[in-house]
């Protein structure tokens, strides 16, 4: 950590750029991606960029609101993208020689996720609607009437009838559904293909163009459900075929070249929500499915965490061009990388490092990748993977902002835990590290709990060690990159050796580290994590502060009032509320609030239905009733995504009201 650069502050998470999504034209000479950075007004701003392979430089497509998801027509002349640059998502058609775009839908309540036909005459795309809506007859409202729409729903009563009514992502739900329309392009008329009361997710359409591949759950017993089966549905006819057996989770579905077979990710729910996804191969005419993955013990896709991962990525599978090979994301050990399987389960590894692959983009015209990768000392820039293995720097992201900070390098722990399994973890030296010197100490835990920390970009962290702090975050048993049995560890066990993972790792580097002020330790996290937080202040006293955020405190009130705690409680404990109650509250942070001695700020978001600010809630009057040392903020209008996705403001207050605790206390 240089100190000719200055230290980071909570304040520079709006002059990072964050870059998603890389797609690669149809002859594999340039690629566009998509830009996301925050902006004067409280708000995000994404941007499509292109960039040729042969110039170091990529040109700007797009300009102010957010545009994202560019996808290319089969000629390569032309890029549907989405836009709210009228108010809502909608499709808008670019020209790749230039010019202005063309709008080409105008729902009322948006369109998105736009897909090309392998023909160029057909866009498949995803569209919400009420079950009488006309899609030839739609129009988009405009900004005030929306906004009376608004105030008008206000005043009504909510009516709810089912049992998944809300969701952290979108609030409370209503009777519209995600349904999959058609447009033909040069007649510049919509069809729509699905009409089940259901959220119809477009997956990819077949070279033939007669079918789309898509993902549902049409069971009769859905409310009840967490299945996302395959169908395919003919243009034509309309009929749907049913791919899988209702029985588990699919997505990232693709058809071959030939679309004689699809592959796609899914699990049937073996562990619950720990299960590895693993990688299927489905024969279309047959619909007989086999599984290449079975033999790994890897998790497939990207399972990484970070607070700077604006924007969807392609994390496979994808299909090589002879169609003898596919290409995925795994993540392991900390880290993610490239893959290829063949179809005789030959697995082999096309690109890994000490760092993050977060998406890519093959072209089967020269057989080479984009590449985009982040660092934990670089968010993020965009590289050419070649057919040697050789790889090129497309893009020279953040220079600005590089070149005035000071970021850590962190140090790869291996801690034995108490029974001999291995926990991996990372140390960051704090900013103006001087040996000699005794150093205040943080203990960040992620959340998940089946996640995983690692090497990516992470500004909270870096923030921490720009404000003088050794930090260490690890991956207790419970997260991801480790395999079926280390994922599925903490299943049943929260609070146990999760629990002392955590206390041997902070054990660990105490003794390893001369320059760790022992009397000077924080720990602080997030969900799982602000649970984990909540568990050790009840627990021990050796912390001298704690920041507990979007936290649980409560299990037998999370059942009933999260949007995931009516199985999520089952799945993690093996019981629901009326099962065994009691063992709930043995398992509840709050129960143990009168051991508390730690100083413990509460950070929640007022709009989370994730964790609802109930737990922190509970807890903060229980703490402050027995005349604890606690304090209490609440984010307005934020929801369980606060840290990563919420309002650049409240992220940024957020993280100043962590270093303010730990500086008043540590």
């Amino acid at each position: 950590m240089s100190k000719d650069k200055r230290a980071l502050i909570a304040e520079d998470l709006t002059n990072i750029s964050v870059h998603s999504d890389p797609q690669l034209t149809p002859d594999g000479s340039a690629y566009a991606y998509v830009s996301t950075k925050a902006t004067e007004n409280n708000d995000y701003e994404s941007n499509i960029f292109f960039q040729s392979l042969h110039e170091s430089d990529a040109k700007q497509w797009t300009f102010g609101e957010k545009n994202s998801n560019p996808r290319f027509s089969p000629d390569g002349k032309k890029v549907v993208f989405q836009s709210s640059r009228s108010g809502l998502p909608q499709l808008w058609l670019l020209s790749t020689e230039g010019g202005e775009a063309k709008q080409l839908t105008t729902f009322k309540n948006g369109a998105t996720s736009p897909e090309w036909s392998k023909d160029g005459k057909h866009i498949i795309f995803s569209a919400s609607l009420d079950q009488d809506d006309d899609v030839e007859n739609q129009k988009e409202h405009s900004n005030e009437e929306r906004q009376k729409e608004k105030e008008e729903k206000s005043k009504q009563p909510l009516v709810v009838n089912r049992l998944k009514y809300k969701s952290d992502a979108q609030g409370f739900h209503d009777n519209k559904r995600s349904q999959i329309v058609v447009l033909d392009v040069e007649n510049e008329s919509f069809t729509q293909l699905t009409t089940a009361d259901a959220h119809h997710n477009v997956e990819d359409i077949s070279p033939d163009g007669n079918l789309v591949l898509f993902t549902a759950n049409l069971n009769v017993e859905a409310d009840y459900e967490l299945i996302n089966d395959l169908f395919t549905i003919n243009l034509t006819t309309k009929e749907v075929v049913k791919l899988t057996d209702g029985e588990g989770a699919y997505n990232s579905a693709c058809f071959s070249p030939s679309g004689n077979k699809i592959a796609s990710f899914g699990h049937e729910y073996a562990y619950m929500g720990a299960t590895l996804n693993e990688l299927y191969v489905f024969d279309v005419a047959t619909s007989e499915r086999y599984c290449l993955s079975k033999e790994w013990d890897m998790q497939l896709g990207d399972s990484m965490i970070g607070d700077t991962r604006l924007g969807q990525s392609t994390t496979g599978p994808v299909w090589s061009k002879d169609e003898n090979k596919l290409f995925f994301i795994g993540t392991d050990f900390g880290a993610t990388g490239l893959y290829q399987v063949t179809l005789n389960s030959e697995l082999e590894v096309l690109y890994k490092d000490e760092n993050h692959v977060f998406g890519f983009s093959y072209n089967e015209v020269n057989d080479s990748f984009v590449l985009g990768i982040s660092t934990p000392t670089n968010p993020c820039n965009f590289y050419q993977l070649k057919q040697d293995s050789e790889l090129v720097r497309l893009t020279n992201s953040n220079t600005d902002f590089l070149s005035e900070v000071s970021l850590s390098e962190p140090e790869t722990l291996t801690i034995t835990a108490e029974d001999g399994w291995e926990i991996q973890g990372w140390l960051l030296r704090p900013y103006g590290f001087e040996e000699g010197k005794k150093h205040p100490f943080v203990l960040e835990i992620h959340g998940g709990p089946h996640a995983m920390y690692g090497q990516t970009f992470f500004h909270e962290m870096q923030l921490l060690a720009a404000k003088g702090y050794v930090v260490l975050y690890t991956n207790p048993r419970g997260s991801h990159g480790y395999g079926q049995e280390f994922v599925d560890a903490c299943r049943t066990d929260y609070g146990g050796k999760d629990y002392t993972d955590l206390m041997r790792a902070v054990d660990y580097v105490l003794d390893a580290y001369d320059f760790i002020d022992e009397d000077r330790l924080g720990v602080t996290g997030g969900s799982y994590g602000g649970f984990m937080t909540n568990w050790i202040v009840g627990h021990t006293n050796r912390f001298k502060a704690a920041v507990t955020q979007r936290s649980i405190s409560n299990w037998l009130s999370f059942y009933g009032v999260s949007d995931i705690g009516f199985f999520f409680t089952k799945w993690e404990h093996g019981l629901n509320l009326l099962d065994d109650p009691t063992k709930l509250w043995e398992i509840s942070p709050l129960k143990y609030a009168e051991n508390v001695e730690t100083p413990l700020l509460i950070l929640h978001g007022e709009q989370d239905f994730r964790c609802p600010v109930e737990q922190g809630e509970q807890l903060f009057i229980t703490l402050k009733h027995l005349r604890k040392e606690v304090e209490f903020v609440r984010f307005p209008g934020s929801n369980h995504e606060l840290s990563r996705s919420g309002k650049p403001e409240m992220r940024i207050e957020r993280l100043n009201h962590i270093c303010r605790w730990f500086e008043e206390y540590l």
